[in-house]
Order: C-alpha cells, then sequence, then structure tokens
C-alpha cells in the first residue's frame, strides 16, 4: 500500500493534532465498539441496493429503448441517451465500497489496523475519487463540493479513531502474556 501510506501519512496530521476540534474519548469508544457492525449492515444495504439499481436501470434503459424506437418511427429524430459511463462507475464504486465495508468488519472488530482500519481508508478514497470524476463529469460546483465536505468529515471521524486500530488505545485490558520456557 505504498502510495495510500504516503496519503495516509500526510492525512493523519490534519485530521487529528492539527483538528480544530477532537471527539471525546467516550465518542471515539462508541465508534470504535458499534462502527463494526453499522459498517456492516450499510455494506449489506450497499449490495442490495445496487442490485436494484442494475435491475430499475436496465427496465429504465429499455423504456428508453422503446422510446427511442417510436420517435424514430415517427420521425422525430429526438432521442434519449442510455446508461452512461457514469452508470457504470457509480455501480462500480458502490458495490466496491460495500464489499470493502463487509469485508473489513472482521478486522474492526480485532481491532486491527491493516485488515480493518486500512480497508475503511481505501474505501473512502475509492469514494472520493468517483465522486470527485462524477462532479467534474457533470460540471456542478456544489456537487464537488459537497462531495469534498463529505469526505472531509468521513476521513475526520476515520483518523479519530485510527489510534485505536494502531495498538496505542486499548479498550480491553491486554491479554497476559505467557513467561519464556527455559531449556532444561
Amino acid at each position: 500500500m505504498g502510495p495510500l501510506k504516503q496519503l495516509e501519512d500526510t492525512l493523519n496530521p490534519v485530521f487529528t493534532k492539527n483538528a480544530p476540534v477532537q471527539l471525546p474519548e467516550n465518542a471515539k469508544k462508541w465508534i470504535v465498539e458499534y462502527g463494526p457492525i453499522i459498517g456492516a449492515v450499510l455494506g449489506i444495504f450497499g449490495i442490495i441496493a445496487s442490485l436494484s439499481l442494475w435491475s430499475a436501470a436496465h427496465t429504465v434503459n429499455r423504456l428508453v429503448d422503446y422510446s427511442n424506437a417510436i420517435s424514430k418511427a415517427y420521425g422525430t429524430g429526438e432521442t434519449v441517451k442510455s446508461l452512461g459511463i457514469f452508470f457504470y462507475l457509480s455501480f462500480a464504486s458502490l458495490i466496491i465500497t460495500s464489499v470493502i465495508s463487509i469485508a473489513a468488519y472482521p478486522g474492526l472488530k480485532a481491532r486491527s489496523k491493516s485488515r480493518g482500519w486500512d480497508l475503511l481508508f481505501l474505501s473512502a478514497i475509492i469514494s472520493l475519487i468517483y465522486s470527485v470524476l462524477n462532479a467534474a463529469y457533470s460540471f456542478s460546483f456544489f456537487n464537488l463540493l459537497s462531495s469534498l465536505v463529505g469526505s472531509a468529515i468521513g476521513l475526520y471521524f476515520l483518523f479519530q479513531i485510527r489510534s485505536y486500530y494502531m495498538g496505542t488505545k486499548k479498550t480491553e485490558a491486554p491479554k497476559p502474556v505467557d513467561a519464556p520456557k527455559t531449556k532444561k
């Protein structure tokens, strides 16, 4: 994770030490405790929503094709566009981020940075990239601004709880370490 690690190291002070507001410790503990469950449930809903989106979009696409055929038959020449590249990008983004949210659950429960927190960070970056591309494609400053603000809020919460996955914060008592065995 070379480039992502560099990005993480760059963003960490922005959303932790240099953040104007720090989350209270009890809020961080609550997020660490219940966040994995919420993320997994949202991931499942994302998969269900993407399957519904796929079905609905293709139904609408068939109606568009039918409408275009009628329009051509009557010689109006006006047509409606079918599904475009951003439908497929949004669909792929939704599926990927949903699967990552589900895949991160065991690592988040185990307080593993590499198998939990890093996956959520990857998901946030994928979502940000898609949002910026979509806003640029639609030439919408408001979409771009809302995407950046939403991503910043998500990254803020993610980095605020990062220390719980680094092994520096514990919410449970440490397990006892066995004494080293001596040779006889």
